[in-house]
């Protein structure tokens, strides 16, 4: 009996100190891979009508119409604790490729009819930041309602053709750009960091703890459990 309870008592807290640790560890390296992603963004080149796919985060200016016929909605979104959606409408360059911008927000409450916004019928000149598809966050339920999407899908544009490229523009500056609400890191860093620090912190203390009932089990008689020791 005394050696199952020994056994449960070594077990309970070395997989706490593992849990501490490796949280602790993935937490860090998350901070890592941000702080590397923001420096990208900050050494990003900026790309007139680019030829070839821009790197994550490249500036891209670009001059063209906008179609607004085919504007979609990016349902869902929150701006300053207001509930609305972001406006997502292809744009043909003079070359002739399509684009599609997000030009940012537009607040609409819990009514679900789709806003009213004005998009400019002239030929403009546009620039922004590139978001490539594969790093949209993932979602429980991307079906389409209505005008209205989940998340940005390309596929929902197929009958206006291809896009130059798999990913799209957050608008920064030019004609049509509404509230702009998307920021390319919703945790900073540092953030990452201090969660690595506590969940190590917490692996520690188990292990102090662990080490402090190891000592008295070995200096007081057996008969009593591990945990009336401490």
């Amino acid at each position: 009996m005394m050696v199952k309870r020994h056994f449960f008592w070594w077990l309970g807290w070395c997989l706490l100190i593992l849990l501490g640790t490796g949280l602790g560890s993935w937490q860090w390296q998350r901070a890592v891979n941000k702080q590397a992603y923001l420096m990208q963004l900050e050494s990003a080149p900026s790309l007139d009508t680019p030829k070839r796919l821009p790197v994550q985060g490249a500036e891209i200016l670009l001059r063209g119409r906008y179609l607004a016929n085919g504007t979609l909605w990016l349902d869902n979104r929150v701006h300053d604790g207001r509930l609305g959606v972001a406006a997502l409408t292809p744009f043909q360059s003079h070359d002739g490729r399509l684009w599609l911008i997000e030009r940012g927000f537009v607040a609409t409450g819990p009514v679900r009819e789709d806003p009213m916004i004005e998009t400019p019928s002239r030929q403009v000149r546009i620039r922004g930041r590139w978001q490539s598809a594969e790093s949209a966050p993932w979602v429980y339920d991307d079906r389409r309602v209505g005008d209205r999407l989940q998340r940005i899908d390309l596929a929902a544009w197929s009958s206006l053709g291809n896009f130059a490229f798999a990913g799209w523009i957050h608008l920064e500056k030019g004609p049509g750009r509404l509230i702009p609400w998307w920021k390319p890191n919703v945790m900073p860093p540092s953030r990452h960091r201090a969660y690595a620090f506590q969940w190590w912190g917490l692996a520690l203390a188990a292990l102090i703890v662990m080490l402090a009932g190891v000592r008295r089990m070995r200096r007081e008689p057996a008969g009593s459990s591990p945990r009336s020791r401490l």
